[in-house]
């Protein structure tokens, strides 16, 4: 790595350490730990296919790949196809996953060293401003020819400095079975699971459960809204970025230096209704996880559990069949709800490091074009990790969360596109936790949610781009 890289990553490593900066993940499991380093041996003579390789800088034979992965629930998956790509092609391919909320710091961290990791993630623009320097430019290449459109790429000028490589879905994931029990009570008002199209159809729904949770066999209709690292993400990130996606629309913009926070109090409606209607006292918040809600959903103790696509495989492990499972869109009150979608987009881009050594970043290019290209990678990543990935290759996944937002895609119903790329910081998104936080435990008001809200997206803004 040249050292005036060297130094900005050490400089950026100390910055990320005083802020507390934290890749902000969708998919976070909160039952993943971090994963230990696994390289993957040569255990053939077979050779990468020189037809794949005529744009690298490199050889990819003699070079090796260390990618450094985001999502704790696909860490071992990563691993397992890493090591079918080495057997194939006797590249070695080194997978690490960082520990949850941890990404970035781990990142600066590791950016340091001499053996750097050759691939690495961002989750939007914002990602990138910290590391477009250390981005190789994809654009000549095949990867960036495989994707089904060139608004997955992330561009600084005219260089492709990432990649998006897989489209996710979130939004209220339902019991089925448990919610059309609900349906068929003598004290339901909502009949039927398709009635529910709206926030007040939901609140209804929410409210019956939680009055008649004794009858219904449950703790509560929503799974606990943790607000331990390991859970936030979905309150400060993800539901954050509705009231941001309708100001967006209103505004025809699709970002802002100074958020006006139009629908804050459509953001606190739905905040109410997670805490309390919910299997948790609202007091206990800070110390619950995902975990926590995770096996409150499987074991049928809540109804409802806001997530997304990428919880599939940890719910269906868990013994939950599709046939249990729905997801309805996050309904907060605003637009036409009944034609609304789930939240779909992808924070997920994939970054080579242009500091690594030629061979290796051909290396690195040649495993990820042989990801989605390949008939392995493509089931691999469609099957295995539930993948729904934007190239031309691509498979359809058996997940049945897919399935939904393909369905509601296919019937009209328009879908929420994901903002909170464009949040102005990870300081944001904490500050907005933990006003969160307090006003839940009653220690704080709501007007500090908006504070946090409106002012420190100002303030960060105006740091973070000065």
């Amino acid at each position: 790595m040249k050292k005036t890289h060297l130094k900005r990553a050490a400089a950026f490593l100390l910055t990320a350490l005083m802020a507390g900066t934290a890749l902000a993940g969708c998919g976070g499991s909160s039952s993943s730990k971090a994963d230990s380093d696994t390289s993957s041996k040569a255990e053939s003579g077979s050779k990468a296919d020189d037809a794949s390789v005529a744009d690298l800088p490199g050889d990819p034979k003699a070079g090796k790949v260390y990618y450094l992965q985001f999502k704790p629930e696909q860490g071992d998956a990563w691993k397992a196809l890493a090591e079918k790509y080495t057997k194939e092609t006797g590249i070695p391919v080194t997978v690490v996953t960082a520990a949850e909320g941890t990404y970035e710091t781990t990142l600066a961290t590791e950016m340091t060293k001499t053996d750097a990791p050759t691939l690495f993630q961002v989750n939007g623009p914002v990602g990138l401003s910290n590391w477009s320097d250390f981005c190789y430019d994809l654009k000549g290449t095949e990867l960036f020819a495989n994707l089904t459109s060139q608004d997955y790429a992330l561009t600084d000028g005219d260089a492709v400095k990432g990649v998006a490589y897989v489209i996710e879905s979130y939004g209220i994931i339902y019991n089925k079975t448990l919610l059309q029990k609900y349906c068929d009570s003598d004290f339901a008002t909502v009949k039927s699971i398709d009635e529910i199209n709206s926030f007040e159809k939901l609140k209804t729904v929410a409210d019956e459960i939680q009055a008649n949770k004794d009858a219904l066999g449950v703790k509560g209709a929503f799974t606990s809204a943790g607000m331990d690292p390991s859970s936030d993400w979905r309150f400060k990130t993800h539901l954050a970025n509705l009231p941001i996606y309708f100001e967006y629309q209103d505004e025809g913009i699709t970002s802002t230096d100074a958020i006006k926070g139009t629908y804050l109090e459509n953001y606190k409606n739905m905040w109410d209704l997670y805490i309390t209607d919910s299997t948790a006292n609202k007091t206990q918040l800070s110390t619950k996880t995902g975990a926590d809600a995770e096996t409150e959903f499987i074991k049928g103790e809540a109804v409802f559990f806001q997530n997304g696509t990428w919880e599939y495989g940890a719910i269906t492990e868990g013994g939950l069949k599709d046939e249990d499972l729905g997801m309805l869109p996050i309904y907060i009150g605003v637009g036409d709800e009944a034609n609304q979608g789930l939240c779909t987009g992808s924070e997920n881009y994939w970054c080579v490091n242009s500091e690594a050594d030629k061979n290796d970043i051909a290396a690195t290019i040649d495993f990820l074009n042989w990801c989605v290209t390949s008939e392995t990678g493509t089931t691999d990543l469609a099957e295995t990790m539930g993948f729904v990935i934007p190239f031309k290759n691509a498979k359809e996944a058996k997940n049945v969360f897919v399935k939904i937002d393909t369905d509601l895609t296919a019937a009209g119903k328009k879908p929420v596109s994901w903002n909170f790329t464009t949040m102005p910081s990870e300081d944001w998104k904490n500050g907005v936790g933990s006003a969160l936080t307090q006003y839940a435990a009653g220690t704080g008001d709501w007007d500090a949610v908006k504070k946090a809200f409106v002012d420190g997206w100002a303030s960060e803004y105006a740091k973070n781009n000065g």
